[in-house]
């Protein structure tokens, strides 16, 4: 069995997309796979408690009681070696993770970002999409690699840029293409490793 581990720091849509399609799809039997557990940085985060619901091992790890981002992600990596993860699904998980956390896990790290990447990596990105003047936006899946947000593209979806758009109603409708394209890609992903 093909154990995924997904990371998160709040609310967990993302990962309870991925949850609710791997159930729908019977992964199981489909994919020889299934979602091994959620963990999070935050003890608050209210996905834990749909990954409960759900029968999903959950962990908890404060990253504010560690000396150092590296320690924090040694540790991180001990929890998430325990399920002995074929892949480490980022959703939502607000940590710049380490270049050793990173390799110790690559090829086999995902990520999902809130914009048509290349274009805008890193923070606020439907603001910025608006003030370029974009026409479109959208969210992208990728490998995580060392350098942030520019890792192999494995899935895209666009969404149009509306002349009356917020950064909220347009995070609203990007997120609505979010959970359609982030099981997707653990799916495809999961598929070619046979």
């Amino acid at each position: 069995m093909k154990n995924i581990v997904i990371l998160i720091s709040g609310g967990g849509s993302n990962m309870a997309a991925i949850v609710q399609t791997a159930r729908q799809q019977d992964w199981a039997l489909t994919l020889n796979a299934r979602v091994a557990a959620v963990i999070s940085n935050k003890a608050d985060a209210k996905g834990l408690e749909f990954a409960r619901q759900h029968g999903i091992a959950t962990d908890v790890l404060d990253h504010k009681t560690f000396a150092s981002r590296e320690a924090f992600d040694a540790r991180l990596s001990e929890v998430i070696d325990q399920y002995q993860p074929a892949l480490v699904v980022l959703a939502g998980f607000m940590r710049i993770l380490t270049p050793g956390f990173v390799n110790h896990y690559a090829g086999r790290l995902v990520n999902i970002h809130p914009s048509l990447l290349p274009a805008f990596t890193g923070l606020h990105t439907h603001q910025r999409a608006i003030d370029a003047g974009c026409k479109f936006a959208g969210a992208t899946v990728h490998e995580v690699t060392a350098e942030l947000d520019v890792g192999p593209i494995l899935e895209q979806a666009v969404v149009p840029v509306l002349p009356d758009d917020t950064a909220q109603t347009l995070a609203a409708r990007v997120l609505v293409q979010e959970h359609a394209i982030y099981p997707l890609a653990v799916a495809n992903w999961l598929r070619k490793q046979g």
